[in-house]
């Protein structure tokens, strides 16, 4: 991490328990960063905290530092039964859940806490039998989570600490009815230590906020730059069907090491995939219906540089804590303002620099004004050069096993999108 994102607050000073300290070191962290460094002096002195900081900036260890101290500093009275967890980390995707169970497992290493992670799509049975035996941090995905505590696996009764991630990606994903429905069976919020984190905080999670937690203090960090400042944006306007020809060409102009290319749809993920594969361009594909298993071998393989491109809906928007990422580009620029910040999040990471490329196109080149004014600027727009746009070779079979529709034209066939029905705007939430 580059020291111009770190604090001057050591972690050796902090008054955490030795095991944990011990973690800490060998887990390579020295100097907090400025989210940890305003928020973890307050949790150590049980106050609640509602925080909001750019993604990449630490928010994970924040809260786990905090949550472990308190299990650790305060047991309870009476020992918990095999079926009560003491703290319940709520996240909006199955990627971000593992990956802050991976977090919290290098911090673990001396505490003797265990650890549960919970989500859906594999592993059943597996992780029913985990919650009988008994965890320590309940880690998870909040339908997972609920269909275990309605077969009464689990009870919420001896929560000491509560933490939501991504709280806003929860609103978005429609998870918000059941976070509220988990939280009503915990102790009273004066009871629990409470932490909400957030990219951004906006009137609806603020409200949960107080709602649920116990007058929390609201930390940002970085406020007057919602994308971080080393992540160089620009823009093409392009036609439909110049899409896919500028793509495959800016891969052979520009030196990417590894790239995430955002789609709408999971049709023009296929679509997208297709091309590139077609063009020797070697990539992954990750959309919502991707199993489990294959998509965490997919994020592997990305991580590991086995697949330099991935291509993915927003379902990889969160949750993918990956280094190194050079170029993030919207094949399709998304439909809510906040989900651009999060999609060039991906790169720029940690105090790096990066790249993010993004194609206003006619379905959807009615979204910039917002996306502009959210982010406070104006992104640089760049001329489509005619060496550009060289017709690209043919892609490859589709992977799915659906037949192709009828009458797809090649302007349908480009985008992954009927070019006669423009992109609906998504419906507002009243905060």
């Amino acid at each position: 991490m580059s020291d111009t994102h770190l604090s001057n607050i050591r972690f050796a000073d902090l008054p955490l328990t030795e095991a944990l300290q011990q973690g800490i070191t060998e887990a390579g962290y020295e100097f907090c960063t400025p989210i940890q460094a305003k928020t973890i002096p307050l949790l150590l002195k049980n106050k609640d905290i509602a925080g909001q900081a750019q993604t990449g900036t630490g928010k994970t260890v924040a809260f786990l530092v905090a949550c472990m101290n308190k299990l650790l500093t305060h047991p309870v009275i009476e020992s918990p039964q095999a079926d009560q967890p003491r703290t319940l980390i709520l996240a909006p995707t199955r990627e971000l859940a593992i990956q802050i169970h991976k977090d919290a497992l290098a911090l673990n290493n001396h505490t003797g806490l265990k650890l549960g992670l919970i989500y859906g799509g594999t592993d059943y049975d597996k992780q029913r039998q985990q919650l009988i035996e008994g965890v320590d941090i309940l880690i998870g995905t909040p339908g997972r989570i609920i269909d275990f505590f309605k077969q009464k696996i689990f009870n919420l009764r001896a929560i000491q600490c509560t933490i939501m991630d991504e709280a806003d990606r929860m609103f978005d994903l429609g998870f918000i009815n059941d976070i509220r429905f988990l939280l009503r069976r915990m102790p009273d919020p004066d009871k629990r230590l409470n932490m909400l984190f957030s990219a951004t905080m906006s009137h609806r999670v603020t409200e949960l906020a107080y709602e649920h937690m116990n007058n929390p203090t609201v930390i940002a960090i970085e406020t007057e730059s919602v994308t971080a400042d080393k992540v160089n944006q620009v823009i093409y306007y392009t036609a439909n069907n110049e899409k896919i020809p500028l793509l495959i060409s800016l891969f052979k102009h520009m030196n990417p090491t590894r790239t995430i290319i955002f789609v709408n749809t999971k049709r023009a993920a296929d679509t997208v995939w297709r091309y590139l594969e077609g063009n020797g361009l070697k990539s992954g594909l990750l959309s919502g219906d991707i199993p489990q298993k294959k998509r965490q071998s997919l994020l592997t393989g990305f991580q590991e540089g086995e697949l330099p491109i991935l291509v993915a809906t927003d379902v990889a928007a969160r949750g993918l804590h990956i280094p190194e990422i050079s170029h993030v580009i919207n094949f399709d620029l998304p439909q809510n303002a906040e989900d651009y910040v999060h999609r060039i999040g991906r790169t720029a990471r940690a105090g790096a620099s990066g790249n993010a490329i993004s194609f206003a196109c006619e379905d959807y080149s009615f979204y910039l004004p917002e996306i502009e004014a959210y982010i406070g600027k104006k992104i640089t727009s760049e001329a489509i050069a005619p060496a550009l746009l060289i017709e690209p070779a043919p892609p490859v079979k589709s992977p799915r096993s659906e037949k192709p529709r009828s009458g797809s034209g090649p302007r349908r066939h480009q985008n992954g999108n009927n070019s006669n029905q423009r992109a609906r705007r998504p419906s507002r939430h009243k905060s």
